[in-house]
This record gives structure tokens, sequence and C-alpha cells, in this order.
């Protein structure tokens, strides 16, 4: 390509941390730069300047996605105590991830990256399970406290006439905890919209499950509004295109998963959709092969890698030695953007572009060359293991000649 690759409209680019913030500038450099005249918003979102604005660059940062519509976002910290001491932090920071969800609201849809020479743990998927998973609320919102022993703890409810409605929690005859979880229909609602859309966008069956029959009004609350919107909304448009939905139990739905050959979304409540989605990425092969992208019900997008930082191999890295990461997911949430960036801004070349680096880092661990942990689990007979860079320069070559 001899002329870069305009764009009209940059990207917001939410840098990370730790070993995925090596491979971010890695892939911009090796793979993205050379041939795209590349325009981002650009937001640090590293740990240590999170801290130093006091986490407003996190919130500047998902407002700025709403501006553009288009965000591609590094893994990220969310600091634990032993963070905290690490990184001399003022206070244990929430977890980008979190806010910048809550901001944007809508649905995460995470999709594993299938190459040939890596069988599934599961032998009878033979196709990509995409797990859609609610962005909002519940634990991750969640309201926690020790109990001493002697103490009751009552669920309450004032309303806007000062009204009081309670519930007893528990009589705590001996010390314990509790939690305080809440969703708001609007977010259910558009949890349900996003899913059902993406639905009829890739043409394929959506499944939604939790656990009604324990939470018969929390979880009822989520299987009413997907239910009621689906019969007033898009039956008749899931009929039309071919395509099922149906509602089952969460345990249910695991038994199902695992039977099937999979080409479904599976819609899950946040923790559900979080645990899952770690679970079938894993089951595909890698965690490091799972796309993300949260999409908001007002046409917003935010593309990341579904792994966290790597913190061992930034480790060896900062020893100067040489790490053989998996680079692919974070590699897909860059080419997820800038598909999305070319199809809203009709820029074809742009999207086109995106397509063929996908395909030259498909193909390029096809041929046999790939990271540590793909070589460690694939039947390829002449599979050779190497270093990030390696990879990417491996990726580049074959990009060339697409």
């Amino acid at each position: 390509m001899s002329e870069k690759i305009r764009m009209n409209t940059p990207l917001v680019e939410m840098d990370g941390d730790e070993m995925t913030r090596v491979i971010w500038k890695q892939i911009k450099e090796i793979l993205i730069e050379p041939y795209v005249d590349l325009k981002t918003e650009y937001y640090d979102l590293g740990l240590k300047y999170r801290d130093e604005t006091d986490d407003r660059v996190t919130t500047e940062a998902a407002e700025a996605a709403k501006k553009y519509g288009v965000a591609v976002k590094c893994a990220t910290i969310t600091p634990n105590a032993d963070r905290v001491k690490e990184y001399n932090l003022k206070e244990m920071w929430k977890s980008p991830n979190g806010t910048i969800r809550a901001i944007l609201d809508g649905t995460v849809f995470r999709t594993p990256i299938l190459v040939k020479g890596v069988t599934p743990l599961i032998p009878a998927w033979k196709k990509p399970i995409t797990i859609a998973r609610h962005a909002y609320g519940d634990v991750y919102r969640g309201v926690e406290m020790r109990v001493p022993a002697g103490a009751r703890a009552e669920l309450v409810v004032t309303k806007a006439d000062g009204s009081e409605e309670r519930e007893l929690i528990h009589d705590f005859a001996t010390s314990g905890i509790i939690q305080g979880q809440h969703n708001v229909d609007e977010s259910i609602e558009n949890f349900a919209k996003s899913c059902f859309q993406y639905a009829l966008d890739v043409r394929k069956d959506l499944w939604f499950s939790t656990k009604d029959t324990i939470s018969k009004k929390y979880d009822h609350r989520f299987k009413d509004i997907f239910r009621d919107l689906y019969e007033s909304t898009y039956r008749e448009k899931f009929e039309k295109a071919g395509i099922e939905y149906f509602y089952t139990l969460i345990d249910d739905a695991v038994a199902r998963v695992v039977r099937s050959d999979g080409g479904f979304i599976w819609a899950c409540k946040n923790y559900d959709g979080d645990v899952m989605s770690d679970m079938v990425a894993t089951a595909f092969g890698s965690l490091a092969m799972m796309t993300s992208v949260l999409v908001s019900p007002d046409g917003n997008y935010e593309y990341e890698a579904a792994h966290g930082t790597v913190q061992r191999h930034y480790y060896r890295y900062l020893k100067g030695e040489k790490t053989s990461t998996n680079s692919m997911a974070t590699l897909f949430a860059w080419t997820g953007a800038l598909k999305k960036r070319g199809e809203l801004d009709s820029l074809a070349d742009l999207s086109s572009f995106a397509d063929k680096l996908e395909k030259a880092a498909v193909t390029t661990i096809e041929e046999g060359t790939m990271t540590g942990d793909l070589a460690a689990i694939s039947v390829l007979p002449n599979k050779k293991a190497v270093d990030t860079e390696t990879f990417l320069r491996e990726v580049n070559r074959r990009l060339q000649i697409l």
C-alpha cells in the first residue's frame, strides 16, 4: 500500500496497563500506522494516571466514546489491596470497565476467534458461541457491609411520598456479611434491545438465562422484560429471519450449551456473563482468543480484549526477557474498531484493511506460527512458538501480500 488509508473521524483510544500496554504500542507501530493515517483521541487509562486524575480520565474517556461513537480499549488493572500498595495509590479505584459500561450502558458481546489446529475442549462445538453480557448493575454496583453478631439487617425502600417498605434480610446470631444489589428497568430493556438487534444483525438464535425460580422478583424482572419486548417488537422479525429466541434457567442453559454444536448468542446477566465468557473462551482454546465489544442502545461501540493485563509476562518483560504473549484479542479489538469506524463513515477501504489484517493474523496461526499458549494446545504438525513481536511481524509479512 503506497498511500495510507485516511480516516475522517477519530477513534477514542483508551490505553491500559502492563504487558497489554506494551503489545498495544507494538500493534499500532507494526500493523496499523504504516498503513492507516490513524486518528485517535487518546486517553491514558493506565493505573498511575487514573490515580493522578482521581479517576476522572476514565469518565472523560467514556464521554468521548459517546461523542465519537467508536472506542478501542486496552486491558486495565482493577486494583486490589496488593495493587494499592504496589502502585502507592490514593485509594482502591473502581473497575474502569465498570465505570465505562455504566456510562455507555448496553451489552458486551464476546465471541471466540476460531483457528484451524486449535480444537475446542468440548468436541461437539463446531461454531463460535457469543456471550451477550449485561453491562450494568448487580454485584458490580453492589454495596457491602460486615455485620456484627446480634444485628438485624433489613432491606428498606423509601418511596417518593416518604413511606417505607421493609423486608427482613437476616437476624444475625453470629457475625456475617451482607450485600445489596440493584438494577433498573431502563438498563434491562436496553440490554434486551441490544441482544435482539444483534441477533437479527448476525442472524443467530438468541438464548437468555437467569435463575428466576429462586430469584422470583429480581431475576424474574429480567425474564419478563425480555419476554414482553420480544412479543411486542421482535417475534415477527425473528420468524422472518428464521432465527429463534427462547428463555431457560441458567443451569439448564449450561447443559444445553455443552451439548450444542455452537453458533448462537447466549445472553446472561452481568456476573453470569463474566464467568461464562471465560468458560466459553477457555473451552474454545484460550481467553486471549476472545473478542469483546460493548454495544450501547444509542449505537456506540467500545472494542476491547476480554482478558487482563498479563501481569506475570510484564514482570518478565521488565527484566529484559522476551515474552510469548498472545496478542490476538488486542489485535481484534483494533480491527473491530477500525471496521466499525469505516462502516459508520462509509470508508470501505478502512473496513477492508481491518478484514485483511484479521485474515493475516488467523493465517499466521494456521500456517504454524503462534505464541506459546496456542502452541501448547495446537494439533498442527509443524507449529512453531515465537515471541510476541516476532508473531506480529509475521502477521505483517502476510498482510503485505493480501
